[in-house]
């Protein structure tokens, strides 16, 4: 809980102030009874007149109004200190995420994440306000209607004592089968989040396969599932209630039973009856309270925890004990010394085997194989989105995990195969690379990846806006935006996974070729599964089942290396085909 004192601390005056209100509040709750009691007693039946009553009247009502003033400041500065708490804590819970490696966020579903940032904060938030404004308020009330109630008869005060150990063994019960409940629906409440998000990222993928009775059915599987885990965790609470307003009536039916008896012999008078029914009623009243207070931190604790999960998530993938974090990358040579790679450490196989290569600053370098040969994985190894589970990856002769994990990915730009834009305008989108440069270097990144022809078309150009995704460009279009944010980044390492794939042969030509021309001095990789993409590279390199079986230029891997030649005759018939 230490942790969560520094959310705590900017909102303490607040933390403090509010419960003191409340007591107040408690403080007139208490008071109110007693003096209703005089009024019956004095003043209708002991004779003390009219003067009498009013001047208790005026008293009531200015303790009325005091209580309004504890009760209204409690609730301000309970929603102030509550909405500031889970302000800073989804702000910093936000920012863990964003430092998850790949290994990390692959432990989580994004609808997971998603209701942790939003719903079990919120169920915390509603805990603090609740806390500040019951937890004082509840207990209080309780005490002081306690004390007030066997002042005015002990023989009488004994009947609650009677309802009390029942009422708590009762709610202790209720409350042991709720925790689980809560915690279940939380996770009922994880999968849908995760189903409606898949569908509306995906809803294009689903119209053109016509899926959409298929994912209404999910949809309405994951939907049921929660209404049903939803409504077994709130049948405990429906119980609490009917419990707390039996015990309430029993233990009222009984005072003004017992009590009734005294008043007629004389013994207690109707005032004091009456007060003290009032003070039974507040009794039952605290211990709702309680009950619900106690309820709510059931479903909160479930929450608590979820989020405290991802708070306490150990990082697998830090620059912490970098021995050179002022390094930035300057010339862009890479080496993979006898790297050996996969994703889950219980796997026997390796996703990259005893990979050896050394990429010298400037070169352009084509990476080619069959699907799931590791290309990919490689070059994820370069700006630490992975770690090698054995041998060196070095950049300017430097071990990445030396880096500054800023410094790195800084020096390295990588359009990864899934292009991925963001809601707002193209120059938005571009900017990305570098939010300081100017327009003309936006264009001149943008004619770099053959992108400003077509941004241009657009009748707002650079200020078009993009939908979610980019979904309102094509395929090609997204690829060729994404190379331009890239490049505008001016990274010292380009990599380019896939990320031509749409593009049509003559516009891919024209885009090496201004890396050709503009990038000289910038260490080029590129993943393809054409060839003839990577044809003219200084050296390509042929991967397969995560070994590298080839190094060369076209022409000696033609000679030398069975693979490349399969793959290249295999391209060279499908074209002969087509034609």
């Amino acid at each position: 809980m230490n942790r969560y004192w520094k959310y705590v601390k900017p909102y303490l005056p607040a933390f403090i102030i509010g419960p003191i209100m409340m007591i107040i509040e408690v403080v007139g709750e208490v008071v109110m009874p007693l003096l209703l009691s005089q009024i019956i007693d004095q003043g209708v039946t002991g004779g003390r007149g009219i003067s009498y009553i009013i001047t208790m009247g005026i008293t009531m009502m200015i303790t009325a109004l005091c209580m309004m003033a504890g009760g209204v400041g409690g609730a301000y500065f309970a929603v102030k200190a509550s909405t500031g708490f889970a302000n800073d804590l989804r702000k910093d819970l936000f920012k863990k995420i964003q430092r998850f490696s790949f290994t990390n966020i692959d432990r989580y579903s994004t609808g997971s994440l998603i209701t942790r940032l939003t719903n079990d904060i919120t169920q915390v938030q509603n805990m603090i306000q609740m806390m500040m404004r019951l937890a004082l308020r509840a207990p209080g009330m309780l005490i002081g209607a306690l004390i007030m109630a066997f002042i005015l008869n002990l023989k009488l005060a004994m009947v609650i004592f009677c309802v009390i150990p029942l009422l708590a063994l009762a709610i202790f019960f209720i409350l042991k089968i709720a925790f689980p409940r809560f915690r279940a629906m939380q996770k009922k409440l994880d999968a849908l989040n995760t189903v409606t998000q898949e569908n509306l990222i995906n809803i294009r993928v689903v119209k053109s396969f016509v899926r959409e009775s298929f994912e209404e059915e999910k949809f309405s599987d994951a939907n049921r599932e929660l209404k049903e885990s939803t409504v077994n965790a709130m049948k405990v609470v429906i119980l609490t209630m009917p419990v707390v307003t039996l015990a309430m009536n029993v233990t009222i039916l009984a005072v003004v039973w017992f009590g009734g008896k005294q008043v007629i012999v004389g013994g207690m008078t109707t005032g004091v009856l009456t007060a003290f029914v009032n003070y039974v009623g507040q009794i039952l009243i605290s211990l709702m309270m309680v009950s619900m207070v106690i309820l709510s931190g059931s479903r909160a604790l479930a929450s608590y925890k979820r989020i405290d999960e991802v708070m306490c998530t150990v990082i697998d993938l830090t620059d912490d004990n970098a021995l050179k974090k002022e390094a930035t990358v300057q010339r862009g040579k890479i080496e993979f010394k006898h790297v050996y790679f996969k994703y889950y450490k219980n796997n026997e196989k390796w996703v990259l085997e005893d990979i050896n290569v050394v990429i010298e600053p400037g070169e352009t370098v084509g990476i080619i194989g069959s699907t799931g040969s590791g290309k990919s994985s490689l070059v994820q190894l370069i700006p630490r989105l992975y770690d090698v589970d054995r041998g060196e990856v070095l950049v300017d002769d430097v071990n990445v995990k030396d880096y500054a994990l800023h410094n790195l990915r800084n020096g390295v730009g990588i359009v990864l195969q899934k292009n991925v834009l963001f809601s707002g305008s193209i120059m938005e989108n571009l900017k990305w690379g570098d939010q300081a440069a100017d327009d003309d270097e936006v264009y001149q990144a943008a004619q770099n990846a053959q992108a400003h022809g077509f941004i241009t078309s657009f009748s707002e150009g650079y200020e078009t806006e993009l939908g979610q995704g980019g979904v309102n460009v094509s395929g090609g279009q997204k690829q060729r935006l994404s190379i331009a944010r890239t490049l505008l980044k001016k990274p010292k390492i380009l990599i380019l996974d896939d990320s031509t794939s749409a593009v049509d042969t003559a516009t891919e030509a024209k885009i090496r070729e201004s890396f050709k021309n503009e990038l000289p001095r910038t260490t080029k990789i590129i993943i393809a599964q054409r060839i003839s993409s990577v044809i003219d590279a200084d050296k390509i390199i042929v991967m397969d089942d995560g070994k590298i079986v080839g190094i060369g230029s076209h022409s000696e891997l033609i000679e030398s290396c069975q693979t490349y030649t399969e793959i290249y005759y295999s391209q060279m018939d499908k074209e002969v085909t087509a034609s």
